[in-house]
């Protein structure tokens, strides 16, 4: 009798998640069929149903395996930047608050194959009338957005809540959209520079939103 190993299976269930992600990113998620998926990844609609059970569940997985860790290592940020002002007495500094979440998110797409194809899979899905993906994804990036903004809270006690929440919102934007268009040499002059490294892109964006955050 054939029987799969631990290391077979894996295998197979990896295939199906990187099949599903660069599929996401260029059609969509209601873009993508299940026979799509597996036909790219080379198995049969079994494995899907085998591994996942279903298309939603597919999704979920596809999207936690690239959240969970980036949240770990943004929770970290964030926790590190609140403890050592706690340890001096002082509140937060925004700059370094906003450093701790956007540093490692823009880090992310260099690191590793299929962050890109994520990224885009997450930017498309954002403006998709069906909020399935949004759903999904709200519930995984929802307790480090919770942190993110008790945090900057804490680091612009004389604005007022509502105000940062919002202007938050405003950076997720501007964050999201400088992903999008990071590399994308269809979007813009064709004497831009689209070919800029993560470093460069940090440099140029926390003046920015910081400056938005602490505005009047």
């Amino acid at each position: 009798m054939n029987r799969k190993t631990p290391a077979s299976s894996a295998a197979t269930k990896l295939k199906i998640l990187d099949a599903a992600e660069a599929l996401f990113a260029h059609n969509g998620y209601r873009g993508t069929s299940l026979r799509a998926i597996t036909g790219k990844a080379g198995v049969n609609l079994a494995a899907v149903n085998y591994h996942f059970g279903s298309k939603v569940k597919l999704l979920e997985e596809v999207i936690k395996r690239r959240i969970l860790p980036l949240n770990k290592i943004r929770m970290n940020s964030l926790e590190e930047v609140r403890d050592t002002a706690k340890e001096k007495g002082i509140k937060p500094d925004i700059k370094d608050v906003l450093l701790a979440f956007i540093e490692p998110t823009i880090m992310f797409v260099e690191s590793g194959q299929g962050a890109k194809s994520f990224v885009t899979f997450i930017g498309r899905s954002i403006a998709d009338p069906d909020d399935t993906v949004k759903k999904v994804f709200l519930r995984f990036i929802m307790p480090i957005f919770q942190l993110l903004l008790q945090t900057t809270c804490d680091a612009l006690p004389d604005k007022p809540r509502d105000t940062i929440f919002w202007r938050l919102h405003f950076m997720m934007g501007a964050l999201f959209h400088t992903m999008h268009v990071w590399g994308n040499t269809n979007i813009g002059p064709k004497d831009i520079n689209f070919d800029i490294d993560a470093e460069s892109l940090i440099d140029q964006i926390i003046p920015y939103v910081t400056a938005g955050m602490k505005a009047r």
